[in-house]
């Protein structure tokens, strides 16, 4: 039976029982390599496929998934659905959208050839491991890995909706650990490409090694307050801590900052931020949301004002606002929302501007969702980094802890730079922010 069958069937059900819904199928095939001391450590193969029915009757929504599709389980996909729908309390707000379109990604694009076969994959897991191990002061390489995921997703409702897409990703990352004497510190770095034969090892082992060797004579900088700049991965940890802000699920549950603040200042005039879901350079790339409603670039802060929250159908219909085409749903959860791939526009600070006198670059943060308060704005982590002058790396730091208001932060940014970088899994594109006078306790 072909995957527009398995729909039929299922949502033929679903209106003979008086209801409406949605059908998600996700299939993946995933090829993972580790290597260890020079050898290949482990091989992993899988390929799964799952179906997730959503069917929503007299307001209570229902939820069931099944990894089998023969005509049995199907049909007890469908019961399940709607047995569980009995037993849910009344949601007014959410709806099977009106979506009678068709959507395709396409697949030159997203999800070329391979590229590479699996004894070159093997040879440049072993490279990567083996030449990151042998170099001064890596005592081993724990963490390190060759993948290729090749996902898909397809959306079908009782509206008429088809959707399709399919995305290959493949990635390489090593984490190493460098020890002199009893000090040890671990650093490590990775690269996501869509075409496997576009990895390169030696970018991901220089850094790691760079990094890793550089902190081990971190020390504590004097308890005060300094400019801080975060590295490209830090400042992308440190909005993800706070993305709450952005949510209107959030909102609709009562636990979103911002949600009473639309039209109200929120950062510094020279902050603009927004979703680009189409942005052929990242991997956050998304046609159609988790409801099939096909996504836009959202505006999200502008000039420092905030224009909207991100939003499915529900948490839209709840707040008297319009989906902005963020649903998030697996196969097995309840609808939610999520960003796609966020972007800040690049700011008129210079690199000399950015960088002028003296501030704490950190490149690594400790503990940042256990110590973040989303709702307050408040954290608190542990972090490690260097001292810097005028551009210039004077002193590796660590040990210490920097703490403020995440909120407060955006309202007091001192430089916004004027080039653009993507974090190294390519979901988020920001320019480096220099935030002024950031509590550091060494």
């Amino acid at each position: 039976m072909s995957l527009p069958s398995y729909a039929e069937r299922v949502l033929e059900q679903v209106r003979r029982a008086g209801a409406e819904g949605d059908l998600i199928v996700d299939e993946s095939e995933s090829l993972g390599l580790k290597a260890r001391d020079g050898e290949l450590e482990e091989q992993s193969v899988s390929a799964t496929r799952m179906l997730g029915l959503r069917v929503i009757r007299d307001e209570r929504v229902g939820i069931a998934y099944s990894e089998a599709g023969d005509e049995a389980a199907l049909d007890q996909l469908v019961e399940q659905a709607l047995l569980n729908a009995g037993f849910n309390q009344h949601e007014p707000h959410e709806r099977i959208p009106d979506h009678q379109q068709t959507l395709t990604t396409d697949d030159a694009m997203l999800c070329p050839d391979s590229g590479l076969d699996i004894e070159q994959r093997i040879e440049l897991a072993l490279y990567l491991e083996r030449t990151l191990a042998g170099l001064p002061k890596i005592r081993n390489v724990p963490y390190n890995g060759v993948s290729e995921h090749l996902g898909s997703r397809r959306v079908f409702s009782t509206r008429g909706l088809q959707a399709s897409s399919r995305q290959r990703v493949n990635m390489l990352y090593a984490y190493a650990l460098a020890a002199e004497g009893e000090l040890t510190a671990m650093a490590g770095h990775g690269q996501v490409v869509r075409n496997g034969a576009d990895l390169k090892a030696d970018p991901v082992i220089e850094q790691a090694h760079r990094q890793a060797v550089a902190m081990l004579h971190g020390k504590p900088v004097p308890s005060r307050r300094y400019d801080v700049i975060f590295d490209v991965e830090a400042q992308h940890d440190l909005f993800g801590a706070f993305a709450t802000m952005l949510s209107g699920k959030s909102a609709q549950d009562g636990i979103n900052p911002w949600r009473e603040r639309i039209g109200e200042v929120v950062a510094s005039s020279d902050f603009h931020l927004s979703d680009h879901p189409h942005h052929l350079g990242g991997f956050g790339y998304q046609l159609f949301d988790a409801e099939g409603t096909a996504t836009r670039e959202t505006p999200l802060v502008v000039g420092g004002v905030l224009q909207t929250l991100l939003h499915n159908t529900a948490t839209a219909s709840h707040l008297g606002t319009h989906t902005t085409g963020h649903a998030q749903r697996s196969p097995r959860s309840a609808l939610g929302v999520a960003a796609h791939q966020l972007v800040i526009a690049a700011g008129r600070a210079t690199q000399g501007e950015l960088t002028s006198g003296e501030y704490l670059e950190l490149t690594d943060l400790q503990g940042v969702h256990s110590g973040a308060n989303a709702i307050s704005g408040d954290f608190s982590f542990g972090v490690s980094g260097y001292l810097c002058r005028e551009g210039t790396r004077i002193a590796p730091v660590r040990g210490v802890t920097v703490a403020g208001n995440f909120y407060q932060m955006l309202k007091q940014i001192a430089a916004i730079g004027d080039t653009q970088h993507w974090n190294w899994q390519r979901t988020a594109l920001m320019p480096t922010l220099r935030f002024a006078e950031l509590a550091i306790s060494g």
